[in-house]
């Protein structure tokens, strides 16, 4: 037994390295750095709490933070909903099944530079297939992403079309675990489809959900490829989100502390609503 597990940790003994070197390190490293003021260049000057200080009465940091939930709060919905629907209606074998079960989750694996040049382009308020349609219709199409009002809705749409069909692939998986014989045993007792749906199908569906979820809030309070892509965060600052202030912070202005510092918020908030999404699972979340 304890041969079998020297050549168990012998084995798993490299993969360490990696994770020891570019990931842990750099926790420990951000965490210290945070304490301190560095412009990557200058020695590192020890300052204490002056960068989160700083942080809870800078402007820029709260706007951030508005803005990141903002996209959260249209993303979530969207593409859970449109993954239901899609997971709903492909959870049956048909013909085409298969290609649209793949062409559903070929945006996941597409690159956001594709996909954000592609969205710019459908988007385009000169000539873009949307306003090119609206203008047949006879409304006038708004500026997308060159509009501080429509910027956040237009990295929300790409962001979703991009995303759809990995929540469509976890919901699907979790539609085929529940057993059949629930479903057949309440059409046997005279239960509509809508009654099923909402009764049984959903109800055993929230293990999926409730990881759909928590993967989501994780991913998307860090979502920074598209917005980088398609806005920079502008116009006028109006996309503008944590991670992007972290990156500018460091990178643009030479003021790593502090985007170390408000790198440790963001994990803290991750960090806060995680546990509290798995406290409140057992109140929603049903087990087979």
């Amino acid at each position: 037994m304890k041969r079998n597990a020297r050549v168990a940790s012998a084995l798993i003994a490299p993969s360490f390295i990696p994770l020891i070197a570019f990931l842990i390190l750099p926790m420990i490293a951000a965490v210290c750095l945070s304490f301190a003021s560095w412009d990557l260049l200058s020695p590192i000057q020890w300052i204490g709490l002056g960068n989160f200080k700083e942080l809870f009465t800078h402007s820029i940091f709260y706007k951030s933070l508005f803005h990141s939930l903002v996209f959260i709060a249209g993303y979530l919905p969207l593409v859970y909903f449109l993954g239901l629907a899609a997971a709903l209606g492909l959870n049956k074998k048909f013909r085409g099944s298969s290609f649209l079960r793949a062409a559903y989750f070929l945006p996941v694996v597409t690159s956001w530079v594709i996909v954000s040049l592609l969205w710019k382009w459908i988007l385009n308020p000169n000539g873009g297939i949307v306003n090119s349609f609206l203008h047949v219709l006879g409304i006038q199409g708004p500026g997308w992403w060159t509009s501080p009002t429509w910027a956040m809705p237009s990295v929300i749409i790409a962001s979703v079309w991009k995303d759809m069909g990995y929540v469509m692939l976890i919901l699907l998986s979790g539609l085929q675990s529940i057993p059949p014989e629930y479903q057949e045993a309440a059409a046997m007792d005279g239960a509509s489809k809508r009654q099923i749906l909402f009764k049984i199908t959903l109800p055993l569906l929230t293990p999926a959900t409730f990881f759909v979820i928590v993967i989501s809030l994780i991913n998307n309070f860090q979502v920074f490829d598209q917005i980088y892509l398609m806005t920079g965060g502008g116009p006028d600052g109006s996309t503008s989100v944590l991670v992007q202030q972290i990156v500018k912070n460091a990178f643009d202005y030479g003021r790593s502390g502090f985007a170390a510092a408000m790198s440790m918020m963001l994990f803290i908030i991750l960090l806060a609503i995680t546990l509290i999404q798995i406290r409140l699972q057992k109140r929603w979340v049903n087990y087979a």
